[in-house]
């Protein structure tokens, strides 16, 4: 059976495009074909494929143009540059601009079929949460396996709620780590004072209450992974030790003399702009090249909107057993309707909607308004402000005298924060839980607003 995602082969001369199809197909592989670039990157945004096979000499446009027009569409899509050995030079250039690889003709099927059962892009249908039917998704797991065969330490970033945890533990599961340990910990949800201890561990006496030796975090994961979630709000001075510990992959409990050598990968996770937290001083450069060494974005579930449904009907399923409803399925009003949705809280919104759905819906069929996307919704700005008077402080700050300093993507995120908060009543438990954010990652930026001018003290 040849395997769902097809090898886009792009090459202006029929018989050797028609010779290099032939070869894959004789090999079990499913081939799609173009005369040229501007043929793939139409065919690119209609469908998703496993690997290009381009021609470097192509006219109007050439090889390695059509090389870096996917690079800016389709970042994750691998690419192998066929060229003449007169074209050498242009080939290294290619590797610079992001090809994996390039065949030099002639060559024989051989080399053909060795290189894309290197390069091509698996299929991802083997991990329940891992859904990705979106383009985007696809390409962002088949990478997650990609880096999962090497023990590189990860960087997951992405909004709230997009689901970093799930592709740290798809990372984990598809590694030679699989049967070891998968240890996490969020670095927002632990005292200051604490983290270090749960982190490093301690040995007996070393503090008031340490009654007994406690392996840390890192010696849990020996052999494993350590997924260290929201790492933009670990303490600087923590970060410090944390550098060490990662640069001599060796650790030494609180109170104790005798380092422990580490086995583990490290996964990272952060919803902030970690370049913006290291340039204010919030964030250690030379530990975020530690930990940047590769780097996947994850985006947010609006930008990979044929995913909305398929999640959605996981959700619904998995509550729905959960509580004894395992005939509920979606009308098609409430399938629309979610795909329309902006979902500023991502898969994490999502899934709540869900799980509401199947308290609210009367019989098998889930209506519209039992997802009750109102009440997902944050209330407008000035709805969520009306209750307040304005405040004289705040008039002052945020008048154009003093211009706002937050980029478009803060202030949206701080509107809806705000918004959430109201809508609450004030309440940062409830605001936390709606918006999937810690109660001190909150604490945090509520009092950046203060500070700004958006928030009364």
């Amino acid at each position: 059976m040849r395997p769902g995602l097809p090898i886009l082969v792009v090459e202006d001369d029929a018989a050797l495009r028609e010779a290099v199809c032939d070869t894959l197909e004789l090999a079990g592989q499913a081939v799609v074909s173009a005369g040229g670039g501007n043929e793939a990157l139409q065919l690119l945004a209609e469908r998703t494929v496993a690997l290009v096979v381009s021609d470097v000499r192509m006219l109007p446009i050439d090889g390695i143009t059509l090389l870096k027009e996917i690079r800016i569409r389709h970042p994750y899509l691998p690419v192998v540059l066929m060229t003449a050995f007169a074209d050498v030079d242009r080939a290294v250039e290619a590797m610079r601009a992001g090809a994996c690889d390039f065949l030099l003709k002639p060559f024989e099927p051989k080399a053909l079929l060795e290189h894309v059962q290197r390069y091509r892009l698996p299929e991802v249908h083997d991990d329940a949460r891992a859904i990705a039917i979106d383009p985007l998704s696809v390409n962002l797991f088949a990478l997650a396996r990609r880096v999962a065969q090497s023990d590189s330490t990860v960087l997951l970033t992405g909004e709230s709620g997009v689901g970093k945890e799930v592709v740290a533990r798809f990372i984990h599961q598809h590694s030679a780590r699989s049967k070891g340990p998968f240890v996490a910990i969020n670095c927002a949800a632990i005292p200051d004072s604490l983290l270090e201890a749960t982190l490093f561990g301690y040995e007996k006496g070393a503090f008031s209450g340490a009654q007994r030796a406690q392996a840390g975090k890192f010696e849990q994961a020996q052999n494993g992974s350590l997924l260290l979630d929201e790492i933009t709000e670990m303490p600087l001075g923590l970060q410090a030790k944390l550098l060490r510990v990662l640069q001599e992959r060796e650790v030494e409990r609180v109170g104790g003399k005798q380092p422990v050598v580490l086995d583990i990968r490290v996964i990272a996770t952060s919803n902030r702009d970690m370049a913006d937290a290291v340039a204010r001083g919030h964030f250690r450069e030379d530990l975020f090249y530690r930990l940047n060494v590769f780097p996947l974005l994850i985006p947010a579930l609006r930008q990979r909107g044929e995913d909305i449904a398929p999640l959605a009907r996981h959700f619904l399923a998995d509550h729905g057993a959960r509580a004894g409803r395992p005939a509920l399925r979606l009308s098609a009003a409430a399938d629309a309707a979610l795909r329309q949705h902006p979902w500023p809280g991502n898969v994490r919104e999502l899934e709540n909607v869900m799980q509401r759905a199947v308290i609210l819906a009367p019989g098998d069929i889930v209506e519209l308004e039992a997802l009750h996307l109102a009440a997902a919704a944050p209330l407008a700005p000035s709805a969520a402000r009306r209750p307040e008077p304005a405040a004289p402080a705040m008039t002052t700050v945020a008048s154009p005298a003093q211009p706002r300093k937050a980029n478009k993507m803060s202030e949206v995120e701080r509107e809806h924060i705000l918004a959430t908060l109201a809508s609450v009543g004030g309440s940062r438990t409830l605001a936390g839980q709606r918006l999937g954010m810690s109660e001190r990652t909150l604490r945090h930026k509520l009092r950046q607003y203060r500070l700004d001018g958006f928030l009364k003290a």
